[in-house]
């Protein structure tokens, strides 16, 4: 008789030793956890935004904390061993954090708002706020929710690959577990501690993750025979940042001859330009995508609304900033050694990851670059530090979907429906919204599953979803003439057009037998590069805003006093201008200089 529940574990590549760093590492986290719960109060301000007293290390560290957590750890690594250098675009745009510090801080503060769809409505209107509260729910389900997921089940399936839990005649695997376990302990402690557990354990984290893959990159780089040898084996095509518009081989762009891969599979027509990453819809998309991200949304920006005041903001941005440099060189170039050394046959162990081509790279394994060099090239002990930094990480990314998608429920339609209620309520609120967003992302598990490439995923979805709020917010702040109708329909334009594209991209992305039918208007779509298609989406969506604002009644200039440039009183300034002095400034020219010395670099 089958027993209804029984595990087996019949390999792991983590020793004892391993185990006892991790059990530590966790231990300090419970313990920071815990001490950050009694000191709660029983507040909105204190569960959503930590009272508003965050120091600026700690909301750096946890920007960068929430960032990095599993799209950045899994996917980077994993583009890295694909693609090379391609998605460094998006990890140079620490830049983007000095917008938000030198631009957005200053609104941000002076409104007092807990949510971005809140400081959208006293801009505009309470339409354009119910709208962006749903995009942004649906952006933290079907990206950083999914790829949470995604990640936690890789790092379990590549460390663990042989724990297997049977319930009945149902065997669950190693990537279930994984996920499921890193659901339920980030959903636990996000539930009891809010937004304060959630800042002050990415604290913690983000010292070890930094350290420890740091470490992994010095490993990986005495063990393949130093950085010449790096790009001797990828090539100078895997360190170009700028690919070329059209592909290789292909001589005009506009030829309608059909382009198919090496079993004679069509993969494009000519005319669609280069598929992957090309340098044109880098320059203006990834911008594009990461001026939204960094700037107006509220899985990041929370934290900066835990400041005190805006000098605490600002500092706090810049220093996420300047810790946004590292992820190129901690999170892919592990991925392209990774390649490397599977490539070269030094670690043999990592040679499935060539197709029979030799080159090629099997899109699935690639996914586990991370923690398979984590297994195969660390020793026990720091093995065990990285591993538990890996999985903390993880857990800080969800925790951060979590609180976020909690605050946005609670706040801005909990709140405008309840708009009496009681601290007491709109905390207890918040947790049972928490809780039923892990069941959302456990209802996940089975979709993401089928992703083949985790952080192409992530930016393709960005980038539909992303471009009509980056339109309302930028132009908002920096056009006073702007009006709630332009706003609104602006927002409705853009995310149906994004949604749209979502759902044409879906069936081939997570099937690899689906295609549609070539010529037809879908195949059209789908081959279309992403990020033209985000462009698109840009301009359509800024067109729309401009010109229904232009038609309909100017705004009321004195409800939004404070939340344009063009409304801004003399007080604003002079207190903005008080709120930094020569260290801020330094510390974002640094900045910038490093990021230009990474684009000079990289150039193949």
């Amino acid at each position: 008789m089958t027993p209804l529940f029984a595990g087996v574990l019949t390999h792991s590549v983590l020793t004892s030793l391993d185990w006892l760093m991790i059990a530590l590492y966790f231990g300090i986290l419970l313990a920071v956890a815990w001490w950050v719960v009694k000191r709660g109060k029983d507040t909105a301000a204190d569960y959503f935004l930590a009272g508003r007293n965050l120091s600026w290390w700690i909301i750096g560290a946890s920007i960068f904390a929430s960032n990095i957590g599993s799209e950045h750890v899994v996917g980077l690594a994993g583009s890295g061993a694909k693609d090379g250098v391609a998605m460094a675009h998006y990890e140079l745009h620490a830049w983007c954090l000095l917008v938000l510090a030198w631009v957005f801080v200053p609104f941000y503060a002076r409104s007092m708002v807990f949510t971005m769809p809140e400081f959208l409505e006293r801009r505009f209107s309470a339409n354009s706020r119910y709208v962006l509260s749903v995009v942004s729910l649906i952006t933290f389900i079907v990206s950083k929710m999914a790829v949470g997921i995604f990640a936690g089940g890789v790092v379990f399936a590549a460390l663990l690959p042989d724990m297997q839990i049977r319930i009945g005649d149902t065997l669950i695997d190693s990537f279930w577990i994984g996920s499921v376990l890193v659901i339920v302990l980030t959903g636990l402690y996000t539930l009891m501690g809010g937004m304060r557990a959630v800042a002050y354990n990415d604290a913690v984290q983000v010292v070890v993750l930094v350290l420890g893959s740091a470490a992994l990159t010095v490993y990986g780089l005495i063990k393949l025979g130093g950085w010449g040898e790096l790009k001797a084996i990828c090539g100078s095509d895997m360190f170009n940042l700028w690919k070329p518009m059209v592909p290789p081989g292909v001589e005009s762009t506009w030829s309608p001859e059909l382009v198919t891969d090496a079993s004679g599979r069509v993969i494009r027509q000519a005319w669609y330009f280069n598929k992957n990453f090309p340098w044109l819809g880098m320059a203006i998309c990834a911008p594009v995508i990461g001026l939204w991200y960094w700037c107006t949304d509220q899985y990041i920006v929370q934290r900066a609304l835990g400041a005190p005041n805006e000098a605490v903001a600002r500092r706090g941005s810049i220093f996420a900033a300047v810790l946004k440099l590292s992820p190129v060189y901690i999170f892919i170039i592990p991925g392209m050694i990774c390649y490397a050394l599977a490539k070269s046959g030094k670690v043999p162990a990592l040679a499935p990851m060539i197709g029979p081509d030799g080159t090629t790279v099997v899109p699935e394994l690639a996914q586990q670059a991370f923690p398979n060099l984590v297994q195969h090239l660390l020793p026990a002990g720091l093995r065990g530090i990285v591993v538990a930094s890996l999985l903390s990480a993880l857990m800080s990314s969800l925790a951060g979907v979590f609180n976020a998608s909690s605050t946005v429920l609670t706040v801005d339609i909990y709140g405008k429906l309840r708009p009496k209620a009681s601290q007491h309520e709109i905390v207890r609120t918040g947790r049972i919204w928490t809780a039923v967003m892990v069941g959302v992302a456990l209802a996940w598990i089975p979709v993401v599953k089928g992703a083949s490439s985790l952080y192409r995923y992530l930016q393709e979805v960005q980038s539909y979803l992303a471009p009509p709020i980056f339109v309302v917010f930028f132009f908002g702040v920096f056009w006073k003439r702007l009006n709630a109708k332009g706003a609104f329909w602006a927002l409705v334009t853009g995310f149906v057009l994004g949604v749209f594209r979502m759902l044409v991209d879906t069936p081939p992305m997570f099937s690899k037998e689906f295609q549609y039918a070539h010529g037809s208007l879908f195949w059209i779509i789908n081959n279309i590069n992403f990020q033209y298609f985000s462009i698109l989406i840009t301009v359509v969506s800024a067109a729309v805003m401009v010109v229904v604002s232009h038609l309909t009644a100017e705004p009321d200039y004195q409800r939004i006093k404070s939340l344009t440039y063009g409304t801004t009183t003399e007080e604003d300034r002079t207190r903005t201008r008080a709120s930094w002095d020569w260290r801020d400034v330094a510390a974002s020219a640094f900045v910038l200089l490093c990021i230009l010395a990474a684009y000079l670099y990289f150039r193949g």
